[in-house]
């Protein structure tokens, strides 16, 4: 039994169920080499967390993931639709099957029955709105399906706005800001009480969702740039008006978002992430942090290795912070923000 349950800001296993064409999660709960499945879950005590619907580009077509510079072009609507509802569908299927092991979410209500019940808590997120027209019409029915969460964009552009392309050292501020779509995503986003997350929305989009937006300002998964120099890491101007919002900022595992070299190494110690948890600490308070692992998603240092390695992680952290902040930063945080934005 691990010590700490841990709410996590972001994961792409039904982005990776759905091209391992597990459409009814059976790898999840028979268990898969991703960094996600029900038993590394168990063991790890990963208790719920953002399950985020992405949609990837033509598999051949797009630049080397390894480079150090990495942009990707817009993709076709009709496709990204598409995806999304299958996505979507993997989720409420392994829900219908396993009620026990996972529950989709959609208030904080619901994590905490789901927690009491020893379920898995799921947000349903949505990384880059390609399937949502400008109509917003998905919207609703994602909503009405369960959807809380979402990022206007990926790192690429859609009509809703311009992501950052995944550079290094450079700065997130790579363009225009939101259109005026975007605009009205946000603020439909903000009635319907959907959670708009920043993570890869560029330095102009951060500034547009902070003027017009009345929710506190989320970015699920991303660090601080002072330390590790990377487009998707945020400025200790955007931390301070993350904090001045009572917003919340979820820590990303992702190797070269937490190496000050920038470099894709799994060799990546506790070390390296208390340094950026002590930087976004000082900026945005002992409220305003949590964790965003991105599992399924990036390379998670070898220390962690995939869910079931998370105590490492906790451990450092008690020893670091003491058991009363590690608490907060593994789950507390994340409810008590959830619940000012779905309720």
């Amino acid at each position: 039994m691990a010590e700490f349950s841990i709410f996590d800001g972001h994961n792409d296993l039904l982005s990776c169920l759905w091209t391992e064409k597990s459409y009814h999660g059976e790898a999840f709960f028979r268990g898969r080499d991703g960094d996600l499945d029900l038993e590394k879950c168990r063991k790890g005590g990963f208790a719920g967390g953002f399950f985020a619907v992405w949609v990837g580009g033509v598999p051949g077509t797009g630049p080397d993931p390894m480079a150090t510079y990495r942009e990707f072009s817009a993709i076709d609507p009709v496709r990204a639709m598409q995806q999304t509802l299958e996505q979507i569908a993997i989720l409420l299927r392994m829900q219908a099957a396993r009620p026990d092991a996972i529950r989709l979410c959609r208030s904080t209500a619901e994590i905490a029955a789901a927690r009491a019940a020893g379920a898995i808590a799921a947000i349903l997120h949505i990384e880059g709105t390609e399937g949502i027209a400008e109509n917003l019409d998905a919207l609703h029915v994602f909503h009405a399906a369960g959807l809380r969460s979402l990022g206007p964009v990926w790192s690429r552009p859609n009509i809703f706005g311009h992501g950052v392309p995944f550079n290094f050292p450079a700065s997130p501020d790579t363009g225009a800001g939101l259109t005026e779509a975007g605009m009205r995503l946000v603020w439909e986003c903000d009635a319907l009480g959907v959670l708009v997350d920043l993570s890869h929305l560029n330095e102009a989009g951060f500034w547009d969702v902070a003027r017009i937006s009345t929710k506190p300002l989320v970015a699920t998964h991303s660090n601080a740039h002072a330390v590790t120099a990377s487009t998707r890491n945020l400025t200790d101007r955007q931390l301070d008006a993350i904090r001045a919002s009572g917003g919340l900022v979820g820590l990303n595992f992702g190797c070269s978002f937490l190496r000050s070299d920038g470099v894709k190494n799994p060799a990546t110690g506790p070390e390296v992430m208390l340094r950026h948890l002590d930087h976004l600490l000082a900026h945005l308070g002992e409220d305003g942090v949590a964790l965003g692992s991105d599992f399924d998603g990036t390379m998670i240092p070898d220390f962690i290795t995939d869910a079931s390695g998370l105590p490492h992680l906790t451990d450092a952290l008690k020893s670091h912070y003491g058991a009363a902040l590690t608490e907060k930063l593994c789950w507390n945080n994340w409810q008590t923000l959830l619940a000012r934005v779905i309720g």
